[in-house]
């Protein structure tokens, strides 16, 4: 009897020192009934073609003078934007159109950032300037990476083309605990999202069409193997500890009962 007290208490001490941790792992993105995995398919939509929306922000430059948007008209306090030091930003109405110094309301739902820096730099050349130079972005676009990574978070993009490799660098590079054959980039709204699954082992992922991301992607990186067995390892142990300490316990008062 002794030899099972003994026993049975040395497991529940090695129980004991496996669930010191109580992190519970959350695995997202693991049901692939709902949505379909379209990782044979290739997205040739970069951000150069996306298409201003109402509600986006227009970040707009006269690159002739950057301190205003046109030289002749430093934009004031009447101006429905808003200023720094890489330029004013205005937002985009839901009639589809976006009001600038001098100009007015344009319309610009429906360019793409290229088209529509074009538009207003020709606008600004036949109302005002000689020989305007006009740049303009689309500040708000962004993307959300989540999983076994340094820094989870929501990130802008700030170029028509950025790619996977390039987001991961920004947010300080993967955890030790990633799985870097199953990232996955989940695009598309909910109506029609896809999964597009990279495997960086691979090295002909650097190049992948589909893993130059779009406003609006969720980046997804999943635990590998062996940290997910360890978790699930902990996860048990939380779950078995108390009964065993209890089982322990009511064997010892029934020992004790019996001598």
């Amino acid at each position: 009897m002794r030899k099972l007290i003994y026993t049975n208490l040395i497991i529940a001490v090695l129980f004991a020192c496996t669930s010191c941790s109580d992190k519970q792992y959350q695995a997202l993105f693991q049901e692939r009934n709902a949505i379909r995995d379209t990782t044979t398919q290739k997205s040739a939509v970069t951000l150069s073609e996306y298409h201003i929306k109402p509600q986006d922000i227009l970040q707009v430059r006269n690159l002739q003078d950057i301190k205003y948007i046109v030289n002749e008209s430093p934009v004031n306090a009447n101006v429905s934007g808003s200023s720094s030091s890489e330029g004013e930003t205005f937002q985009v109405e839901e009639d589809g159109t976006v009001a600038l110094p001098v100009i007015g309301h344009v319309h610009v739902t429906g360019l793409t950032r290229v088209e529509a820096q074009r538009l207003v730099e020709d606008l600004y050349r036949k109302t005002l300037l000689k020989n305007p130079i006009i740049a303009l972005k689309i500040v708000n676009l962004k993307v959300t990476v989540l999983g076994e990574i340094k820094a989870q978070g929501n990130y802008p993009l700030t170029k028509d083309k950025t790619t996977l490799i390039e987001l991961i660098g920004e947010a300080g590079g993967l955890t030790d605990k990633a799985n870097e054959k199953n990232i996955k980039i989940i695009r598309g709204d909910e109506k029609n999202p896809q999964v597009i699954v990279i495997d960086l082992n691979n090295m002909a992922s650097i190049n992948d069409p589909s893993s130059v991301l779009q406003s609006g992607d969720i980046i997804y990186i999943a635990q590998n193997k062996r940290s997910a067995r360890g978790e699930n390892l902990q996860n048990f142990s939380t779950i078995f500890q108390p009964a065993l300490i209890l089982f322990n316990t009511a064997l010892i008062i029934f020992t004790l009962a019996h001598k």
